[in-house]
């Protein structure tokens, strides 16, 4: 059963890395297409980042993570740079831990 879905899903991504050649150019250069385009890796980071914060394997449980997550929202807000942000999500979500305030 699993390798049925390794193999269908290793074909869906092959067709469709084809279907992106097989296009026509006027399609993928137009200007709709590249006002979306620009969001996709946003979306996808956004889910990315809101699934490892929040999952706990099946279920869904708010700790530490979710407080160094506000504290780099609130930092990013504050224009800190990508370092800084990182720094202060993990220390918040370290600290939160160390003290025993979160689990």
């Amino acid at each position: 059963m699993i390798w049925t879905a390794v193999i269908a899903g290793s074909l869906a991504c092959y067709l469709l890395k084809v279907a992106g050649y097989t296009l026509p150019d006027r399609l993928l250069t137009a200007p709709a297409m590249q006002r979306v385009t620009v969001f996709i890796p946003v979306a996808l980071l956004a889910a990315l980042v809101g699934v490892q914060t929040v999952a706990d394997g099946a279920a869904v449980t708010i700790d530490a993570r979710v407080a160094g997550l506000l504290a780099a929202v609130i930092a990013l807000i504050l224009r800190a740079p990508f370092l800084v942000v990182v720094l202060v999500a993990a220390g918040v979500a370290a600290g939160g831990r160390a003290l025993g305030w979160l689990p």
